[in-house]
């Protein structure tokens, strides 16, 4: 099932400014925010859906690529972990949206599910992993699995991404009594002020580890190696970047992980070119077969097929074989392959071979009309003078 346009789901234009963008998805999180649409699964999906179209469009980066490439761009290689809001749990979502409520929201928090006590607590967010992916042709053109191994932050094992050594726990941090901020009251010209900030004794967590574990020094993640399964969509083009959700570095202590960026390289292929969708292949003919005409084989990205060239060929012609390019990404068709026709010229002749090119140059079906002087046969004579 194809995704929606993003700016279909905020309702929103592609111009539409950062403060139109959080407008939009406040008006529709509120719509269908689980609390006030309690058991309804339509509703849910809806809430999802457009907390993904968010995290694109109000990230310039993504919103670039999804404008330029489609779902595609911001998607396409999927390895487990899903993209955009639809790979996000609601508490991830509520950690990175929260702030879009300023703090309020339904039950008092717009923390989470049945407004749970998440709050106003920091969750820990995992760097971003950036990784080149080179493509042949074939790959491109067909899609393509690709494994990788990359060297990252993963969640410890002995603690299980917590931190706390085994047998051990967390215990409330007594500073914010399990909030995560400190409210400060001030007196100013105006009257009192209060502010709040992060809790300095426990970070903005509103825990705090009683017996670290001594395999990550209670940060909950190790440096390792893992092997990522990569599913490349046809059409992708070198320069794309395609962003995996939750397959980057794992965050601190059970935090959200962050993504995975692909950059899509392209390998030259050694006889056909890529532009855009279509395929460029240029096909080198002798004289004598562009005058009788002749059968050619083409190659393609499936094989080679067969092509009847007709007497007469001109070079500088164009044939166009449909739908033998490269599918588009967003699943909009596939380009053609487009046969150049190029006529070689010999640099040096033989007298015997003089000798037939000025017999044929004085037959009158080889001399050009009066207007065509600039013709083939004409810069055919013109090199032998």
């Amino acid at each position: 099932m194809s995704k929606r346009d993003y700016y279909e789901i905020l309702e929103v234009s592609k111009s539409a400014s950062p403060e139109e963008l959080k407008k939009a998805y406040r008006k529709k999180a509120m719509q269908f925010h689980p609390d006030k649409n309690p058991g309804d699964k339509a509703a849910e999906d809806k809430f999802k859906e457009a907390a993904e179209a968010y995290e694109v469009l109000s990230n310039a980066e993504k919103k670039q690529r999804y404008d330029r490439f489609g779902h595609a761009g911001v998607g396409g290689a999927s390895g487990g972990g899903g993209y955009g809001g639809g790979g996000m749990s609601m508490d991830d979502i509520f950690s990175h949206f929260g702030d879009v409520f300023g703090g309020g929201g339904f039950g008092g928090g717009f923390g989470g599910f049945g407004g749970s006590s998440r709050g106003g607590r920091r969750v820990n967010k995992g760097a971003n992993l950036r990784v080149k992916v080179k493509l042949t042709l074939d790959e491109i053109v067909h899609g393509a699995e690709k494994k990788i191994k990359v060297k990252k932050f993963v969640e410890c094992k002995p603690c299980s991404g917590s931190g706390a050594a085994h047998g051990s726990s967390h215990s409330t941090c007594s500073t914010c009594r399990g909030t995560g901020q400190v409210t400060r009251i001030s007196n100013t010209i105006l009257g009192q002020m209060q502010t709040a900030s992060a809790c300095p004794t426990c970070a903005g967590e509103g825990k705090i580890i009683t017996n670290k574990c001594t395999e990550c020094a209670g940060e909950g993640i190790v440096r390792d190696e893992e092997v990522i399964t990569l599913n490349i969509p046809a059409g992708v083009e070198e320069g794309m970047q395609l962003s995996v959700s939750g397959r980057g570095n794992a965050a601190r202590r059970g935090g959200v992980n962050g993504d995975m960026l692909v950059l899509v390289e392209e390998e030259k292929h050694p006889t056909l070119i890529r532009d855009g969708n279509n395929l460029i292949y240029n096909l080198h003919i002798s004289v004598p077969d562009a005058i009788l005409g002749t059968p050619v084989e083409i190659p393609t990205v499936d094989g080679k097929v067969k092509v009847k060239l007709d007497p007469g060929t001109q070079p500088g012609k164009i044939l166009r074989l449909k739908g033998k390019g490269v599918p588009d990404v967003n699943g909009y068709g596939k380009g053609d392959l487009l046969v150049n026709i190029q006529v070689y010229i010999p640099k040096e002749v033989s007298k015997e071979e003089r000798k037939l090119v000025e017999k044929l140059n004085e037959s009158p079906g080889f001399r050009p009309q009066q207007d065509e002087t600039d013709s083939f046969f004409s810069k055919v004579k013109n090199m032998f003078e």
